[in-house]
């Protein structure tokens, strides 16, 4: 659990907003609008909820009382979902800003370990993170793109109707 010991509070809260800085950093470099303070927050503000979750379960605990603090993490990963999604749109057959909404999620789970104490796991993932949001990308640079003459023949593409199929010919 966790003690009422405000530096170990006070050192999750830190880690998880610094891990969700670097992270927003990357995104708000690529001009993304979920950027520095969006990664920020989430993360903050998930760390800030399991501890809270923790702390109140820890007092129920004391008055002989059940708690479980895990379904504060469950509704995390709900409502982040939620935001996240919101994120996500399609435009001329692309699907933009997949990435940007992961790492969101990501900023998240940050918060969420680092909320518990898990400062390895914190560690470890947010390195990954790094590593997959700017080496892939540079890896991304160096794939060659299809020829302009290998497009799609657009007359022959449609769009969905309303109940989502596609008309037959």
């Amino acid at each position: 659990m966790i003690d009422d010991d405000w530096v170990t509070i006070a050192l999750r809260l830190g880690l998880a907003t610094v891990v969700g800085l670097v992270i927003g950093f990357e995104r708000e470099w690529r001009g993304h609008d979920a950027g520095i303070r969006t990664h920020a927050l989430v993360a903050l503000s998930s760390a800030m909820i399991v501890i809270s979750a923790l702390l109140i379960a820890r007092e129920m605990a004391q008055q002989g009382q059940q708690s479980d603090p895990v379904r504060a993490i469950q509704g995390l990963a709900q409502a982040i979902g939620f935001i996240a999604g919101g994120l996500i749109f399609v435009r001329g057959g692309d699907v933009r800003n997949m990435t940007t909404a992961a790492s969101l999620w990501m900023a998240a789970a940050v918060g969420i370990a680092a909320g518990a104490g898990q400062f390895t796991l914190v560690l470890l993932a947010s390195t990954i993170t790094l590593l997959v949001l700017t080496l892939l990308s540079l890896t991304k640079r160096l794939i060659p793109s299809p020829p302009p003459d290998a497009e799609i023949d657009s007359d022959r593409i449609r769009p969905p109707n309303r109940r989502g199929m596609i008309d037959p010919d």
